[in-house]
């Protein structure tokens, strides 16, 4: 098999973040539950962004913050996904260039706005996302490039991105031109309410489709409906060939049918926002996958990642994450 021109490619919801520091009050003025994401339509979006006190745009979607972070660590990643072509398109697709990830994908020119993401982060660094998902969710198999993903190590798909009919479409057409070409397929179940609106289909892909997946506690254990974390992890034994499972200020567990390591983080790093840190976590371990680092080592470096993300506002990199796994564990992930 010939080397792999990107290490990772993913695919998932274009969109551009709104981040607002808020309260708990307001949480409860805009009826919403800390903590989870909540889709809303394009008159909700314009509303809720009248009430909202100032804020910062950023390009982000879970998928293309994973992507970014591959790159920030060393890695070649490349990214699918549907803007329209209007301002906030153009912003998203300067913002993932620069930051060293190929995106290609044609824009739409004729339907919704490009998608955005009001990110609410309270005192104690929970964030309430809501979300407008606009031009992103006319994502089609079309729009899978058979070559890029074939020339990926791993392709990675973002569970957000699973609601529309043909983004299920282009899941599949992804899955299968990855394993014909001998690659690995990676999936993130995103959100619990994801969840639990895709179960039964989510483990199916898990089970036929999927060689890593990434969950938190929470979604995990959603999957197997159980609150008990030991029953979930034998669970997601039987359907992949490794889970990753973050569990905040514990750390992480990675499993595999033969083996379970529980790696723990960094407890000094000072928590601002918790925005994006799984998304970073999968950059991290995918690069330590794809550089063939142990999975241990993986989990360290997902959780480098994780940590620096956490520490300030925002789900992009705010310093290079190659550097910073390099002081944090030096040839443990680096050495050839």
């Amino acid at each position: 098999m010939a080397d792999p021109r990107y290490h990772v490619a993913g695919i998932g919801n274009a969109i551009v973040d709104v981040l607002v520091h808020a309260d708990d009050a307001m949480l409860a003025s805009l009826a919403l539950t800390k903590g989870v994401m909540t889709l809303i339509d394009g008159e909700q979006a314009e509303a809720i962004y009248a009430r909202l006190p100032p804020g910062i745009e950023c390009s982000g979607g879970s998928a293309a913050n994973t992507m970014v972070g591959v790159a920030s660590l060393g890695g070649r990643a490349a990214y699918m996904g549907k803007v329209k072509d209007d301002q906030l398109g153009s912003v998203f697709r300067h913002d993932i260039r620069n930051a060293g990830v190929a995106f290609e994908t044609a824009p739409v020119t004729d339907s919704s706005a490009t998608a955005r993401c009001f990110v609410l982060v309270t005192p104690d660094a929970q964030r309430t996302m809501l979300t407008y998902l606009g031009a992103c969710i006319e994502l089609s198999p079309d729009d899978v490039d058979d070559e890029m993903i074939a020339a990926s190590a791993v392709t990675y798909l973002e569970g957000y991105l699973y609601d529309p009919p043909l983004a299920k479409r282009a899941f599949l057409k992804a899955a299968d031109a990855a394993h014909t070409a001998g690659r690995k397929v990676s999936l993130s179940l995103s959100d619990p309410f994801c969840v639990d609106r895709h179960r039964a289909a989510f483990i199916e892909l898990a089970a036929n489709h999927v060689d890593v997946l990434f969950a938190n506690e929470v979604e995990i254990c959603a999957l197997y409906q159980t609150d008990d974390i030991d029953e979930a992890i034998r669970g997601v034994r039987a359907h992949c060939s490794i889970a990753a499972i973050t569990r905040g200020a514990k750390g992480s567990v990675v499993v595999t049918a033969e083996d379970v390591h529980v790696v723990g983080c960094d407890a000094a790093t000072k928590v601002v926002d918790t925005t994006g840190a799984g998304d970073l976590y999968a950059a991290g371990f995918l690069y330590g996958l794809t550089h063939g680092r142990d999975l241990a080592t993986c989990a360290l470096l997902g959780g480098v990642a994780a940590g620096e993300i956490i520490s300030h506002f925002g789900a992009r990199p705010d310093r290079s994450l190659a550097d910073l796994a390099h002081e944090k564990l030096g040839p443990l992930a680096f050495a050839t």
